[in-house]
């Protein structure tokens, strides 16, 4: 792949050659694809990546002496320098590759949450997080005696500081497990700031970063967090591949989540000893063919550039916002001052399925519903909302199909 880009702008119809599903039309329609935060599309070079690998070199990995094995680990492998390159991460040894954030967030709650917390500590969360970000807590509150707490947002959708920090205070929160990026929002919160004031208090740092990734740069380093999670099928990649990133140190302290193969040293009746991080959090047979298509992803976006997807990617939401602004009947939810791009909306007299089905008959593609963030929609007094996501395929085109798209939408619940 060879893009030329210019830090100023993208060449999105360039862009939009690279993903060959943009090219169908829908219902008679040009498809207008705007749920990129529920998933991406994926790009020729992560589709040929993954072909070419099943067609060439598949194998088994780690544990075959043969070509086949030693070729197909050597690029599943490469992977793991791929994203602790574009995490900025120390240690390679430090990638722990899991199915999706809800996997990573599971694993850090079982092996962090058993085996280094304590009853009576507690684990802070924001009143922003996917449901993958809540169960797995409260799993462990009930099993384990850890206390859950919140922290509140405002009505413009931002975390509460001064609340969050007096969350903190007692000095008993052991984990802050918080959002890089509301999936419902597109809030961005103060991740430097988070991480100063929850060290300052003895407490470690996880985010999810799973649209944070997507839309930004992340440097676990200059972050200073503990652990950072995020799934591979919304940074452009495949299904069933995802990251957990934590500091070495901590990592080793955390025991097995799952046991049986390839995490293990040596297995007796007696006892069994596990293989170093990572592999010691990685059993059985990985997603081989998702790792390498994971890579091909990475180096798809680093060859774009953070720099330009966020340029696209803030023009994209301040004309979204500017036109529905100008919308009698809509009201978008949350008004952060940083914010990638998700726009949650709703519309007057029309339930969130009802508007993204009449859109669908349009060809627009958005989400709806309470995007697994029911206490989140809660917050705001709602049960459900449609949700626009932009991804660097996106154009100011599709912004205005939207718009005209809720036109019509709105004239027929009138």
């Amino acid at each position: 792949m060879n893009i030329m880009t210019n830090p100023a702008a993208l060449d999105v119809d360039r862009i939009r050659r690279d993903f060959p599903i943009l090219t169908q039309t829908v219902r008679g329609k040009k498809l207008v694809f705007l749920d990129t935060a529920a998933s991406a599309q994926k790009p020729r070079a992560v589709i040929d990546a993954m072909a070419v690998a099943m067609q060439t070199q598949y194998a088994n990995v780690h544990r075959g002496l043969h070509w086949m094995s030693e070729r197909t680990t050597e690029a599943y492998e490469s992977t793991r320098d791929a994203v602790a390159e574009l995490m900025n991460a120390n240690d390679r040894s430090e990638v722990v590759f899991v199915r999706n954030s809800t996997e990573a967030i599971n694993l850090l709650a079982h092996s962090y949450g058993r085996g280094v917390l304590k009853p009576g500590q507690a684990v802070l969360i924001s009143g922003m997080e996917h449901h993958s970000n809540i169960v797995p807590w409260q799993l462990l509150r009930d099993a384990h005696g850890i206390e859950l707490r919140v922290a509140p947002i405002t009505d413009a959708g931002e975390l509460d500081m001064t609340a969050f920090e007096s969350l903190l205070e007692d000095g008993k929160v052991g984990l802050v497990a918080i959002t890089h990026m509301s999936n419902v929002l597109g809030s961005v919160t103060p991740a430097e700031r988070i991480v100063s004031i929850a060290h300052a208090y003895g407490a470690k740092v996880m985010f999810d970063g799973s649209q944070a990734i997507v839309h930004r740069k992340v440097d676990v380093c200059a972050l200073g967090c503990d652990f950072y999670c995020w799934t591979g099928h919304k940074l452009y990649g495949p299904t069933g591949i995802g990251v957990l990133w934590g500091k070495r140190d901590l990592l080793e302290r955390m025991p097995p989540f799952l046991g049986g193969g390839d995490m293990i040293s040596s297995v007796t009746y007696e006892q069994s000893t596990w293989a170093a991080v990572p592999h010691k959090f990685e059993a059985g047979t990985p997603a081989i063919l998702e790792g390498i298509g994971l890579k091909a992803a990475i180096g798809y976006v680093r060859a774009i550039g953070y720099d330009v997807m966020e340029a696209h990617e803030a023009s994209l939401v301040e004309h979204a916002l500017s036109r529905l602004a100008g919308m009698d009947g809509i009201r978008v939810l949350g008004n952060a001052q940083q914010r990638g791009g998700v726009i949650s909306f709703i519309v007057d007299k029309a339930h969130a399925h009802d508007v993204a089905t009449l859109l669908d008959r349009q060809g627009i593609a958005v989400r709806a519903g309470h995007h697994c963030a029911e206490p989140l929609m809660h917050r705001f007094n709602l049960d459900s909302t449609a949700r626009a996501s932009f991804g660097i395929y996106t154009t100011h085109a599709e912004v205005d199909a939207l718009v005209d798209g809720l036109v019509r939408v709105r004239e027929f619940f009138q």
